[in-house]
């Protein structure tokens, strides 16, 4: 609500007022008073309109201060009083001239403190209970005041939602256009208020919010106005970007107007019902544009590949624009759906369809590979792109996808980059099998005659040429699998292998370490990096294998277990196993040591190993030796 001037009260007792205490420097500029005083206003335009308000005071109380009016001087001094008014009017109705010159500024400082002394004025009549007051009390200047502002705020306001121009021509509707304007006008009028207007007004006063709870209540009612049951859609966003965003965040918010505005205070510029109905509306479209959309690119990159299209190279690898025109799509419809309406969790209603799309998506190229056709290899290059893009999409999106469809998302986009790397790397796993694994540990690899290690990354080299033209990052994702899986082989031909003495172990662990650092030289130099920790662990293994003492074995193991937190107890027990000479007692003790020491100061995460290391057959071992805890 608008606040008013101070409340009537009515009386028609003659009061004596004490006399006003005016400052020296304003006595000092009192003209003599003569009969011609009534002329005053117009001897005085130049002068500031706060000493003639003054003046007029003075004269109103020394005229009531006699028993007998003279009735002529009491009929100038209204005339007088009605001149001041206009005057203060046509100041505050100058405000928003387009121009607005220092002098014009001025004039407007000295009306308000008119107006100030006004209201003083008629607060010390009405605390008067003598016979008469002046005819013209109470003023009542700043209620006046008040509702000056509120039609010439009105005034502004309708000017601007009628106008021909204003740069909104681009816009596609009438409704777009007039919201636009008014809405512009109010941002406009309020930086002008705490650019210039502001400092005119004394702080009491809260100028500043009196202006804003104006604005907001006029573009308030003609929001509603244009907001009829049956609006379009595409009108019903744009008003709904309006009041859900352009204002509270845009405007209310602007650098210099937040903190100006006591912006809690004005609620929202639509009726809750409306509002909701509107939002309701404008999600069930946006919603059903977003699902359409989603399905028709799809349908058009399968399409693509059932036609026997091959996809586009850049920069030398095999490229598909379908992640990139989801993100896009995603990203821009969230975008405008988290300023078009205020409960945030509602946009999983969109990101629903995104879940959706992942599993058609996967499901589609599941589909394809098992088809025959001749550009299955590109095509699936270019879509282990795809799953890269949207796999960082997704990991980065932090505001619209809960941690649960996150987390799905993630997994169906696994299965995708699975079913890619599992067609692309058939032959890879066939030089994969015909390495003989049973060679590892026998006296002929033991003492560096047989290099398996050597055959091994020879074949490799020959199949990995296939993959050039797929895109370095996702062709390293694939390398670390390979390598992964090559030091699986490895773990387990080791956990497997029975040592038939000391001096075995320890030629066991150097040629181990010299395999280990042979396959993470060649897996660097194919452009996999992020692999590296293998031979790490790797070597880990080597010394566990080495080390003949048990408290430096329990050392290595306890730094191991914190190191690879998928390090089982199971794998413990097999590499206890492989140890000669090692005692039941001493193999418990380590276990133990193990168990106790796993989870303290773990600052490091690796990728899992171990969990794909099945070795449950040494729980029965352990059993048969009798090295269980």
């Amino acid at each position: 609500m608008i606040a008013g001037g101070p409340e009537e009260n009515p009386g028609g007792a003659r009061s004596r007022l004490p006399k006003l205490k005016i400052p020296a420097k304003i006595w000092k500029k009192r003209k003599p008073h003569n009969n011609n005083e009534g002329d005053e206003l117009d001897e005085v335009q130049e002068e500031q309109l706060e000493e003639v308000s003054r003046r007029l005071i003075e004269r109103e109380e020394e005229l009531f201060s006699h028993d007998c009016l003279c009735e002529e001087e009491e009929d100038q001094l209204h005339r007088d009083f009605e001149a001041l008014q206009l005057k203060l009017w046509m100041a505050i109705n100058d405000t928003f001239t387009p121009v607005s010159s220092t002098g014009q500024l001025e004039v407007l400082r000295s009306a308000m403190a008119s107006i100030q002394q006004q209201e003083v004025q008629d607060q010390r009549w009405r605390d008067c209970h003598e016979e008469r007051v002046p005819r013209w009390r109470p003023q009542k200047c700043l209620s006046i005041h008040n509702v000056l502002l509120q039609n010439m705020v009105e005034r502004r306001m309708a000017e601007a939602a009628e106008a021909d121009s204003g740069g909104t021509d681009q816009l596609s509707s009438p409704m777009k256009r007039q919201v636009c304007r008014v809405g512009r006008c109010v941002k406009e009028d309020l930086l002008m208020v705490v650019r210039r207007v502001k400092d005119c007004y004394p702080p009491h006063m809260d100028i500043m919010n009196l202006y804003a709870a104006l604005y907001h209540q006029e573009f308030s009612a003609r929001l509603a106005r244009l907001a009829p049951p049956g609006l379009n859609d595409d009108d019903c966003g744009y008003l709904l970007l309006w009041v859900n965003h352009y204002y509270p965040h845009e405007i209310l918010k602007h650098q210099e107007l937040d903190g100006q505005i006591k912006a809690a205070c004005l609620g929202s510029l639509l009726q809750q019902d409306d509002l909701k109905q509107l939002e309701e509306q404008y999600l069930a479209h946006k919603e059903e544009k977003v699902k359409l959309w989603l399905n028709t690119a799809l349908k058009k990159e399968q399409e693509n590949w059932l036609t026997g299209r091959t996809p586009e190279l850049i920069d030398s690898y095999y490229f598909s624009p379908l992640a990139v025109d989801i993100i896009q799509m995603m990203t821009s419809s969230l975008s405008e759906i988290n300023c078009a309406i205020r409960d945030q969790k509602k946009t999983q209603r969109f990101t629903v369809h995104l879940e959706h799309f992942l599993c058609s998506y996967v499901k589609c190229v599941e589909d394809f590979v098992k088809g025959n056709h001749s550009n299955i290899c590109s095509v699936i290059k270019a879509q282990l792109v795809c799953e890269q893009q949207l796999r960082d999409y997704i990991a980065a999106e932090t505001g619209n996808l809960s941690e649960e469809q996150k987390c799905r998302c993630l997994q169906t986009l696994s299965a995708l980059r699975d079913c890619g790397h599992r067609c692309l790397t058939c032959s890879l796993h066939a030089e994969l099998k015909k390495v003989c694994w049973s060679q590892l540990w026998t006296p002929q690899w033991l003492d560096g005659s047989l290099p398996v290690v050597n055959l091994l990354l020879d074949s490799l080299s020959q199949e990995l040429v296939n993959l050039t033209d797929l895109k370095p990052a996702c062709r390293e994702s694939l390398l670390c699998e390979l390598y992964q899986e090559v030091a699986l082989r490895y773990g387990k031909r080791m956990m497997k292998t029975r040592m038939k003495s000391k001096e075995q172990q320890i030629a066991g662990a150097q040629q181990l370490i010299e395999d280990a650092k042979k396959i993470n030289s060649f897996f660097l130099e194919e452009g996999c990096s992020k692999a590296s920790w293998l031979c790490e662990m790797l070597c880990k293994l080597a010394e566990v294998l080495r080390l003949q003492d048990p408290a430096s074995i329990q050392l290595e193991l306890v730094t191991l277990a914190r190191n690879f937190s998928d390090l089982s107890n199971a794998h413990v027990s097999a590499l206890l196993s492989l140890k000669i000479g090692l005692s039941a007692a001493n193999a418990r003790s380590i276990r133990r040591s193990v168990e106790e020491n796993r989870h303290c100061d773990v600052t490091t995460h690796s990728p899992p190993f171990f969990s794909k290391l099945k070795v449950k057959w040494i729980n029965n071992k352990m059993n048969q030796m009798g090295l269980k805890a």
